[in-house]
């Protein structure tokens, strides 16, 4: 009878660190390095397959993405990605090299003690990226704003007629500045131009985004999403496309300690100590979650929000009006009883995430 054959993989750009294993043995078989190249890859596992049936193999999650795990996926080869904050490491063990790592994933996949990652579609992964590339330009055009605003700053031009930048008047006041020296003026036009470039390019995307969010693979999802207070159609599709199958949760609990949501703990003995949030998982969405939270300040009847869920189901609707409600008061409860807004709107977002899983799997309660 064959055993199993257990590979761990520690994948670098160039390189690509090997461990082998079998079930009924304790100790390495081999350790190889080979290059990060597909023909290499596949003359490896090739090799491999003619001496043994049964193959297994994992890596950690990282920079080099699914390409790995698609070619072995063409091989035959059940591979796993694992998740890198939740591979088992001794506490004692100051040594890090690539082949010790790669033993780590070989021991943690035989002992099945890897919590692997969800893998998207291709046509997912590409919805996906081209959504971060939005979030990104955003990034990069608040940091713009910010860059300008310290400029002008810096030499004395001060924005006092009223609270709120980027507003028609704060723009109509920048446009009527004028320079004692001639750099300066070139100074703000260049990065007024960059401003004006991003926001159009940022327009751009979006119109793609609502075209995406109205395909047929996407689209009740979506509008679904949508129906809830601070859930425009990049937050829903970000979503959709990040985790895919809402079920992998089996409790809202499980899709909340995913985002990094749930309070830490460092308890023993007696003494039980809660402490901030994890923050661990997927960072994007739970910064587009603490974002959607700060719109469950105020909750009442909204143009927009009604134009969103115009031609959704009616449980839907009261579903995410019920939500509203409910965050709306944890909201203003926490604030009475002296939490910090930015603590507050982060329990709002946690007890968001719930309503958002519970939409998902179908399971709405009014």
């Amino acid at each position: 009878m064959n055993s199993v054959i257990y590979v761990g993989m520690d994948v670098h750009k160039e390189t690509i660190a090997i461990a082998v294993m079998r079930d009924r043995n304790r100790n390495v078989e081999f350790e190889r390095q080979i290059r990060n190249d597909a023909g290499q890859v596949k003359k490896f596992f090739n090799r491999m397959m003619e001496k043994e049936k049964s193959i297994i193999a994992c890596y950690e999650a990282g920079p080099c993405g699914y390409t790995l795990y698609r070619l072995l996926e063409e091989l035959e080869i059940t591979c796993y990605i694992a998740a890198p904050s939740l591979l088992p490491r001794k506490p004692g063990d100051r040594i890090k090299t690539d082949r010790r790592d790669a033993v780590l994933l070989a021991k943690a996949l035989r002992n099945q003690e890897i919590t692997p990652v969800h893998v998207p579609s291709r046509s997912d992964e590409a919805v996906r990226d081209y959504l971060r590339l939005c979030n990104d330009l955003r990034t990069d055009l608040k940091r713009q704003k910010q860059r300008l605003l310290q400029f002008l700053l810096r030499i004395g031009k001060r924005y006092d007629a009223g609270k709120s930048y980027w507003t028609g008047a704060h723009r109509s006041w920048m446009k009527k500045l004028t320079f004692e020296q001639e750099l300066h003026k070139t100074i703000f036009e260049e990065y007024y131009t960059v401003i004006v470039e991003l926001e159009e390019k940022i327009d751009r995307i979006k119109e793609n985004i609502e075209e995406l969010g109205a395909e047929e693979r996407y689209a009740e999802k979506v509008s679904k999403l949508k129906c809830f207070k601070g859930i425009d159609t990049l937050t829903a599709l970000t979503f959709v496309s990040e985790i895919g199958d809402f079920r992998r949760f089996g409790k809202a609990h499980e899709f909340m300690a995913y985002l990094g949501l749930v309070p830490s703990e460092h308890s023993s003995g007696e003494k039980r100590r809660v402490g901030g949030i994890t923050k661990a998982g997927n960072s994007r969405l739970r910064k587009l979650l603490i974002e959607s939270g700060w719109h469950y300040r105020h909750y009442g009847p909204s143009k927009r929000l009604a134009a969103r869920r115009k031609g959704q189901p009616t449980e839907v609707i009261a579903y995410a009006d019920k939500a509203g409600k409910r965050l709306n008061k944890k909201y203003h409860k926490l604030v009475f009883h002296k939490k910090r807004p930015q603590i507050a709107v982060t329990a709002v977002a946690r007890e968001l995430a719930g309503f958002i899983w519970g939409m998902m799997v179908g399971k709405i309660t009014v």
